[in-house]
């Protein structure tokens, strides 16, 4: 499942363990459910091989992947899947942007008379990686933590209010205020994020951003780290981070850092930054961007009878089966040395694809299957949804010929017989199938009827198709190299595969096809963590556009009332340029509840103008 928590949808579960209410529930026949599908095989020794320290974590393009895809495949194989039709093998390849490193970059100092000091070392000099390739020179003005408070907030601090930084280079420390109270740092840590302070510095003007850890803060004097960004697009500013050694050349005629910014870190917004006479820096950014291969695995039970005259007659399972391997690109939530080590994955998600097979086996065994079984095993989930979005994006079955999707993730780790059911207002279908179908596996369901969640249901939700989702929560192994196969609730597994199994059977035997409900708007499950605004849009998280393009829009919401559909690219809002998700995200502190804005977009070639009024998050 996805980290990235600033940038995810928000999940709030709809009801207590115990509590699914289902009118109309008996309209669906018990007798249905009392007729179980052939038992499943076993589980665990599919958590055991995807999680294995052989297979090293399954990141997404890597070598690990493609063996975890290549058993995946072999799996299918024996229990009788096929390729899917016009295909020869059972392997959908797309290519990403899997990170990188830094190409090249450099900063020169020029201070006065003395000669110009250059570092190109990267422990000296080292390109953020959201930054724009370039080479820019100027006057170097220091802008204190480059933090920027909207006025929304109702908390005065901006670090760029009494500093003219037009066509500088602009200088600020990492991280936020260290000896500030907390209630302070808490509001200003929330706006201390680097893609900020550099968008900050780019709307004023500036030439470029140059970051420097302070002798105060943790990793002092260390350039930060170049780690994988989800948001393709860069920030629209070249951006660098620089030594303490660098910092010292550019502080050497005057107050030296360590005491500047012990006044800054009393959080006093009164505390100014302020020029550096004399002082001019060439800075050059290189960022080298990887790219990868990667596979998501699929292939299909066929029906047992013809399919002519069937309502959308394919009825897929899914699980992702990518984690974050051996280098995490700053996903993991280890400490020290822990996040360098391979982070295998059990729970998230070998659990979910084991429950996808074992469904899969569950199903090859029943004599009659009036639709076809679609598995898919996607890959990237972990840096972006990708692998299921380029399953949609160039399906190779009809995406209107799918009757409902199943999506596994985080299943392994169920406690107090706990079993959240997420999506559920994708279809009305869904409470009477699944009241009937926990008759006998009995869980204490949990429903929630958002269907925008952070993992790969969220894909075919806007596509159309009726789906559910499956979790059995997180824990503190999380995102961490102890999400081992060992701590697997194997029986538990089992059971929630054989649950799925017969939600499985019964759409296949439904005539007609559950019908899709497009969700209404709900500022709980639309808005980003933190924040207050809601306007109603699902961001693309693989798109390499300028701009932020529409994964979809939440029906009802502020984005479709205002005309915007799937497809579109915000380019500003509310006089604020938009290059990416990050920008967008950020503007949305500057918007005022009921406060009607101008929205500017692409649709396709054409450049548009709307208005929308953002709605309060509940």
């Amino acid at each position: 499942m996805r980290a990235s928590a600033r940038f995810l949808l928000a999940v709030t579960l709809i009801g207590g363990a115990g509590s699914l209410q289902v009118p109309g529930a008996g309209s669906v026949d018990p007798a249905v459910f009392a007729q179980a599908p052939a038992a499943a095989p076993p589980t665990r020794p599919f958590v055991e091989t995807l999680a294995s320290e052989r297979l090293g974590g399954r990141e997404a393009g890597s070598r690990d992947e493609r063996a975890a895809g290549d058993y995946l495949a072999e799996q299918l194989k024996r229990l009788g899947a096929r390729p899917l039709p016009g295909r020869k093998d059972m392997f959908q390849p797309f290519e990403f942007t899997a990170g990188g490193g830094d190409g090249g970059s450099r900063a020169s100092v020029a201070a006065g008379t003395a000669a110009p000091r250059t570092f190109s070392t990267t422990k000296e000099v080292q390109a953020l990686s959201f930054s724009d390739d370039g080479e820019v020179s100027g006057a170097v003005v220091f802008a204190g933590y480059g933090i920027v408070v909207p006025e929304s907030q109702g908390f005065g601090y901006d670090s760029f209010a009494t500093l003219d930084v037009k066509d500088k280079v602009v200088v600020v420390l990492r991280y936020f205020p260290e000896d500030a109270d907390q209630q302070t740092r808490g509001i200003l840590a929330r706006y201390s994020d680097l893609r900020y302070k550099a968008r900050a510095a780019r709307q004023r003007g500036a030439r470029a951003l140059v970051v420097v850890t302070g002798p105060r803060s943790p990793n002092a004097g260390l350039t930060v780290p170049m780690s994988f960004d989800a948001a393709l697009a860069g920030s629209g500013i070249t951006a660098i981070s620089i030594s303490g050694d660098v910092a010292a050349a550019l502080f050497a005629g005057g107050k030296p850092l360590a005491e500047v910014q012990k006044d800054l870190d009393t959080g006093n917004p009164h505390v100014a930054g302020f020029a550096l006479p004399g002082v001019e820096m060439t800075v050059k950014a290189a960022v080298r961007r990887e790219k990868r291969t990667g596979r998501n695995v699929v292939a299909y039970l066929p029906a047992t009878s013809p399919v002519t005259g069937v309502d959308r007659p394919w009825v897929a399972a899914g699980a992702h089966y990518d984690h974050l391997g051996r280098s995490t690109h700053g996903d993991s939530l280890a400490a020290g040395d822990d996040a360098k080590r391979a982070h295998l994955g059990a729970d998230d998600n070998a659990s979910g694809s084991a429950a996808v097979l074992a469904i899969a086996g569950a199903m090859a065994k029943q004599p009659m299957r009036r639709r076809h079984l679609l598995v898919g095993f996607w890959s990237a989930e972990e840096i972006g949804l990708l692998g299921s979005a380029a399953f949609i994006a160039a399906p190779p079955v009809p995406i209107g010929e799918l009757a409902a999707y199943l999506n596994f993730d985080m299943v392994g780790r169920m406690q107090d017989n706990k079993l959240v059911v997420q999506a559920t207002g994708s279809s009305t279908a869904w409470a009477p199938i699944l009241e009937r179908a926990n008759v006998a596996a009995g869980f204490d369901l949990t429903v929630q009827p958002d269907p925008f969640q952070p993992t790969d249901v969220m894909n075919f939700n806007l596509a159309g198709v009726p789906s559910l989702s499956f979790t059995t929560g997180a824990h503190t192994d999380y995102h961490k190299p102890s999400d081992t196969a060992d701590k697997i609730a194997y029986e538990d597994l089992d059971r929630v595969a054989g649950f799925a199994a017969a939600i499985a059977r019964r759409v296949m035997d439904l005539d007609p096809a559950p019908a899709f409900v497009k969700v209404e708007q709900s500022a709980q499950t639309a808005s980003r963590t933190g924040v207050r605004i809601f306007t109603g849009t699902v961001p693309d998280y693989a798109a390499s556009v300028k701009g932020l393009l529409l994964g979809g829009v939440v029906g009802g919401g502020p984005a479709e009332q205002a005309g915007l559909q799937k497809g579109d690219v915000i380019v500003e809002i509310s006089g604020q340029a938009i290059t990416n998700i990050y920008d967008y995200t950020y503007a949305l502190d500057l918007l005022k509840i009921g406060q009607p804005v101008k929205v500017v977009y692409m649709r396709g070639a054409e450049r548009r103008e709307t208005t929308l009024t953002p709605a309060a998050r509940r």
